[in-house]
């Protein structure tokens, strides 16, 4: 009886323990990406290159269709910007009712000044 009452808080809380550490290793690569597409873009001054080297980023960790936006200011020695957004699907949608089809957006942005 007590077994019953409480492997579904166990399995809840192993789960969500599980989910939340996807959640933060894909922010840490939604991060990187950030970091050195920004940082292309920082010491070359070409976006295309930037974009470019983000998504190289995110295809090797496996993560498709994230949203990857270059801001320039167009000041010499101003600030760029890259930020990344993502719709992380739920691993757990399909065996959770309620969340079916359910995703989590998880962005960052990463600002350096130009190096030129």
């Amino acid at each position: 009886m007590e077994f019953a009452l409480v492997v579904p808080m166990f399995l809840l809380l192993l789960i969500g323990i599980a989910e939340f550490g996807r959640a933060w290793m894909t922010r840490n690569i939604l991060t990187g990406a950030s970091r050195e597409a920004v940082r292309v873009a920082a010491v070359k001054g070409d976006g295309a290159a930037a974009l470019s080297r983000a998504n190289s980023v995110l295809a090797s960790a496996g993560i498709s269709g994230a949203s990857v936006n270059l801001a320039d200011d167009g000041a010499p020695f101003g600030t760029c910007s890259v930020s990344v957004s993502y719709a992380m699907p739920l691993a757990v949608s399909g065996f959770l009712p309620g969340l079916n089809g359910t995703s989590l957006t998880l962005s960052t942005s990463t600002s350096m000044r130009k190096e030129y």
